[in-house]
């Protein structure tokens, strides 16, 4: 028995001689600065569970939001934050990326007028100023919804408001906004006093689509981190529904910035839109939606979703 205990000692003393284990490096641009829709990042990071999956993991915002699917292209970053249909349509333009998780599988756009303003109804809209921050898709988004109510988007002037989308609402330069995240634009305006009504496009015509998820380089889908690395934010994900107020206290550390009101209404209603599943692919969901951006004109062709998003292996 003593020999036993004294092979154990020294088993213990070896062991904790030997140096730790080296974490794969990873960097992860995000799509905006820090906010509520990154949580599950965040808190893997602040909560040890990146380390705990052998990774040191970077997160970084961008300069610019168009950047950090082009910083993956051309090999400036190994994951970025995006969108699903951003991902179609860059796709279609020929850059190699590829979805390699999700992180809202929800989306988030919605069309917002002012609650107490004249517009009570999408058909309502006809004649007046809609404000938008970004062309294309939001576009294809808002005439598809105008459409169900037997309107076009030759029948409303677009008004380009450079992101700043509450305050040219709330100073009547535009009727609407469309492209307003419905867990922040909202709460913004409800802070103001001034609430707002949103339009959702899943119930005006438009198939829903993933808001947030992770694209790769497509010649690196497979990357051996990234299953790591999603079953880090999966693990984050779901300590975060088991333990809100925890999480969100790891989620300000550090970032005093984000402790505000409009961020904390943003994280209680970002919280239930948090994929559950973040590696896991709803192919038809895929297949529909880029059939939709076909039909709008957005791309020519509808790609096999093999070709642009993956489960990761």
């Amino acid at each position: 028995m003593k020999h036993l205990f004294a092979a154990g000692l020294m088993a213990a003393g070896l062991m904790t001689a030997l140096p730790a284990l080296a974490q794969d490096k990873l960097s992860v641009m995000l799509d905006w600065f820090v906010n509520p829709d990154h949580a599950p990042l965040v808190v893997a990071q602040e909560k040890g569970f990146f380390k705990d999956a052998g990774l040191e993991v970077t997160l970084t915002a961008p300069a610019d939001p168009n950047d950090p699917p082009k910083l993956v292209a051309a090999g400036g970053t190994d994951l970025a934050v995006s969108y699903q249909p951003q991902l179609i349509l860059q796709v279609a333009e020929g850059l190699p990326l590829v979805r390699v998780g999700t992180l809202v599988s929800t989306p988030l756009n919605s069309v917002v007028v002012l609650r107490d303003g004249p517009v009570k109804t999408l058909k309502d809209l006809k004649g007046r100023k809609i404000g938008f921050s970004i062309a294309g898709f939001e576009d294809a988004l808002l005439g598809a919804m105008l459409e169900k109510h037997g309107l076009s988007l030759k029948d409303v002037e677009l008004v380009n408001v450079n992101f700043s989308l509450s305050p040219s609402l709330l100073s009547g330069q535009v009727d609407a906004v469309v492209g307003a995240f419905r867990n922040f634009e909202l709460n913004q305006l409800d802070i103001e006093k001034h609430p707002g009504r949103a339009f959702y496009p899943e119930e005006e015509g438009v198939p829903p689509y993933d808001e947030l998820i992770l694209v790769a380089h497509k010649a690196k889908a497979n990357d051996p981190r990234f299953k790591r690395f999603l079953a880090a934010v999966e693990r984050a994900t779901l300590y975060i529904l088991n333990h809100p107020e925890e999480s969100q206290a790891a989620f300000v550390k550090g970032r005093p910035e984000l402790n505000d009101e409009l961020n904390r209404r943003a994280w209680a209603d970002t919280l239930p839109r948090f994929s559950h599943s973040p590696a896991a692919l709803d192919a038809e969901r895929y297949t529909r939606f880029a059939e939709f951006l076909k039909a709008r004109g957005m791309i020519k062709e509808v790609a096999p979703v093999d070709q642009y998003a993956v489960v990761v292996k």
